[in-house]
């Protein structure tokens, strides 16, 4: 039988373990090194949540530092965050919204995922980040445009569906000047290429497009980033079968 004591170091190894990662990893970005004590906690219990559900194919401290906290807080000096309202689609373990909002306190942020034991996982997420004002939605994200329609400042996606499919469900939720941050492989150049009827269609246009490394490792993934320039059709987002069926 495990012990209090050895529960206790149980927790608090990985805590170490990930913050030996984090803090030199934030401090190459230019980042607050003190972020890495509430992301080893959100890290900590990303791995002891993962063992009884379906959080992250990630399962060392290293690769969660790295390929997830890292990676997320990569996009903070290449956007500006300050005092604008976020809403990470799909967030599943918290990537890269709740990193963010660690980083950036004046950040509005909104969690959406469509699984209800995720949706609980990140209130507690929040709560062990010390994040207050974190909302946490189950839904899906065709139905949550319905009635928060260009309600959001930004909007970021990890996923990986093909960039019509994600332009579709979050571009909707973006207000006109906002923007949609799509984290992407940096060998996406042909499905960015083959999204731009999507973003026409949907009222966006490219910005720009940001190859980054990733401390700590040989890795460089990519940031699309899309700038609503016109009001979302009525018509968008359709039903996800659809939208999966027949991209635009």
């Amino acid at each position: 039988m495990m012990t209090e004591q050895n529960t206790t170091e149980y927790k608090e190894e990985p805590r170490a373990e990930l913050e030996s990662y984090l803090r030199p990893g934030l401090n190459a970005l230019g980042l607050p090194e003190t972020a890495a004590v509430p992301m080893s906690r959100h890290g900590a219990l990303l791995l002891e949540r993962n063992q009884v559900m379906n959080l992250t194919a990630l399962t060392t401290p290293e690769e969660t530092a790295r390929l997830h906290f890292l990676d997320s807080a990569a996009l903070v000096p290449l956007v500006r965050f300050r005092g604008k309202s976020l809403i990470d689609v799909g967030s599943g373990g918290g990537f890269p919204g709740l990193p963010l909002k660690v980083l950036e306190p004046s950040l509005k942020l909104t969690l959406l995922d469509a699984q209800r034991k995720r949706v609980e996982f990140l209130r507690d997420a929040c709560g062990v980040c010390g994040v207050t004002d974190g909302v946490c939605v189950q839904a899906r994200a065709e139905d949550y445009a319905r009635e928060h329609r260009e309600g959001f400042d930004l909007a970021t996606a990890r996923a990986v569906a093909a960039l019509p499919i994600l332009a579709e469900l979050c571009l909707p939720l973006v207000r006109v000047g906002g923007q949609f941050l799509a984290m992407k492989s940096v060998h996406s150049q042909e499905e960015l290429d083959g999204a731009s009827r999507a973003l026409s269609l949907l009222g966006g246009r490219l910005e720009a497009v940001h190859d980054y490394p990733v401390p700590g490792t040989e890795i460089r993934h990519r940031l699309i980033v899309i700038r609503k320039e016109r009001k979302t059709p009525l018509q968008y987002p359709r039903a996800y079968g659809k939208i999966k069926k027949q991209p635009l």
